[in-house]
């Protein structure tokens, strides 16, 4: 390994002429404006910071990994670039844009009060009526008023200087002003170009593992990656392939894909059950799971693709109303287990898992140490899938050990909208159930589902409390319905809208009845407008649904 340095001026060389790229397993932008801001200014202070050496893999007759240009710099040409950056992204990345002015969401200024330490400030920025805001930020004479001048006038090379030159001349007419300013500036513009970079080089020699394991041990050490970049960085050393590539087409190719959390939390946790291991850091970070992921990618792809239509079917459509990450995971890798057009044993298995999902949101098994005991389960019921059976040991199952919600925690639980097992689990129930509209009639679905608002069954001025009386915001008394009709419910008492709704249906009485009994809402309960009476009623029938369905049953 050889230590060197390049100013800036001759890292954007490098990088304009794509002479300079990144592997395709680095992890995406990721710093925050604070750290921008720091590097600028270690940069531009009097005398200047380091900002820390770059580690760089030599390339030769051929690239060793996949690779993508900085972001915002030109892409890769005909011939290969001369070096890989594998560590020092963040930084030069954070450099070029902003001395580019490359970023849409910010614009970043340094102060014109001459100082060994000059200021830097970065002014958030958005479009409103595709006039991006603020409009001072992009007029030479607001921000000289202000005191500042965007940093992208400091950019090394002809171009920033042509840019200074012409921004002085529109931020001030007084010819004195304009030779202060370009001095002064010039003068950062000087440091910037000189700022030495050290970096440590990998020769040409390397090989891929060995440039794997220094990147992966640096970035353990200093700033952590998260577990995706880890293993996105083992499947390219073993297989060749760009795990980010995998994910996207996966994403293409199963509906939905990203419906349920990041979709790359969810195949690294999948694919570890499918490996035989639990989905812990532990797990991805050990040097061969990557090439095993590999090998159980085609498996990964196969849960998804019937582990999450189940998921629909069984009322859960989204990571906003997913009771627990455990019912993703574990539904995917055990449908990955499913023999396709099986009969039988395909029924079976269907059985099973829809029990394990509503016993793994209406029991406590994984509100502790949630990814060993997924593993655990996970194995007993693949064991009784892979034999046909439609029984399982799984401890997921004991009652005496895990026994399903009691009627009295329903009455217990909060509003729904909140990240809590039991609430979210009710509302998938309801939803499972059909929850047919109560105005159009139209059953709730992937497509429709995002247009419904989550409705005071009992509306808060009925109850004559507040929207942060728990009270009103329990699970029972909620339903999703679509903002129409929860626009015309408004503060009317439920007796009132539901004589207005029997009124307005053709079938009269009977046929709301069949509506609000979609949402498990029990009809005379609530055209009595008792709310007590109302809670109890709905909190029998709920219970009634859920325990039925933790045991498998397909009501």
């Amino acid at each position: 390994m050889e230590a060197r340095s390049k100013s800036v001026e001759d890292w954007f060389s490098l990088i304009d002429q794509a002479q300079v790229l990144l592997p395709r397993f680095q992890r995406h932008e990721a710093w925050k404006t604070w750290q921008i801001e720091g590097v600028l200014e270690n940069i531009l202070r009097n005398p200047s910071l380091p900002i820390g050496a770059l580690l760089t893999l030599e390339v030769g007759d051929k690239e060793l990994f996949h690779s993508r240009s900085i972001v915002g710099a030109p892409g890769a040409k005909n011939g290969l670039p001369s070096m890989h950056l594998l560590d020092g992204q963040q930084r030069m990345t954070a450099l070029w844009r902003s001395l580019h002015d490359d970023y849409d969401e910010l614009t970043a200024f340094v102060s014109l009060s001459e100082s060994d330490e000059p200021d830097i400030e970065i002014i958030r920025r958005w479009d409103r009526k595709d006039v991006r805001q603020p409009v001072w930020a992009d007029d030479p004479k607001s921000t000289f008023e202000r005191g500042l001048a965007p940093v992208h006038l400091l950019r090394p090379g002809s171009k920033g200087e042509a840019a200074l030159i012409e921004w002085t001349e529109k931020a001030t007419e007084d010819r004195d002003e304009q030779r202060q300013v370009e001095r002064y500036l010039g003068k950062l513009r000087q440091r910037i170009a000189s700022y030495s970079v050290p970096f440590l080089s990998l020769p040409v020699t390397t090989e891929q593992e060995v440039a794997l394991d220094v990147f992966i041990k640096m970035n353990t050490s200093a700033t952590p990656l998260k577990d995706f970049d880890i293993v996105v960085a083992q499947v390219e050393g073993s297989m060749g392939q760009s795990l980010h590539d995998m994910v996207e087409e996966l994403c293409v190719e199963v509906d939905g894909a990203r419906d349920f959390g990041k979709i790359e939390d969810i195949v690294l946790s999948v694919g570890a059950l499918l490996l035989g291991k639990a989905p812990l850091k532990k797990t991805y970070l050990d040097r061969s799971y990557g090439a095993g992921l590999a090998t159980v990618w085609g498996d990964v792809k196969k849960g998804l693709e019937l582990g999450l239509p189940f998921l629909r079917s069984e009322g859960i459509f989204d990571e906003k109303r997913l009771p627990t990450d455990a019912a993703v995971t574990l539904s995917c890798a055990l449908w990955a287990k499913v023999p396709k057009d099986s009969g039988d044993i395909e029924g079976n298995a269907r059985f099973l898992i829809r029990k394990s999902l509503w016993r793994a949101c209406l029991t406590d098994r994984y509100l502790k140490t949630q990814s060993t005991r997924t593993f655990a389960d996970f194995k007993q019921l693949a064991s009784s899938i892979a034999s046909g059976k439609s029984e399982s040991e799984a401890e997921l199952f004991d009652d005496d050990l895990y026994p399903v919600v009691a009627l009295e925690e329903l009455m217990r639980a909060g509003w729904p909208t909140k990240k809590d097992r039991l609430p979210r689990a009710m509302l998938a129930a309801s939803l499972r159930a059909g929850a047919r509209d109560f105005a159009d009639d139209a059953n709730v679905d992937k497509c429709n589902i995002d247009s419904r608002e989550y409705h005071h069954i009992f509306p808060v001025d009925v109850l004559g409390g507040d929207r942060d009386d728990f009270n009103v915001n329990r699970a029972l008394n909620c339903a999703l319905i679509t903002w129409v009709t929860n626009r015309k419910i408004a503060a009317k008492s439920p007796r009132e809208y539901l004589e207005i709704r029997a009124n307005a249906a053709s079938m009269g009485e009977e046929e709301i009845k069949k509506r609000l009994e979609t949402h498990l809402i029990p009809h005379r309960a609530l055209f009595e407008n008792n709310y007590d009476e109302f809670l109890s009623a709905r909190s029998e029938m709920v219970h009634s649904y859920l325990s039925r369905l933790a045991n498998g049953e397909n009501i």
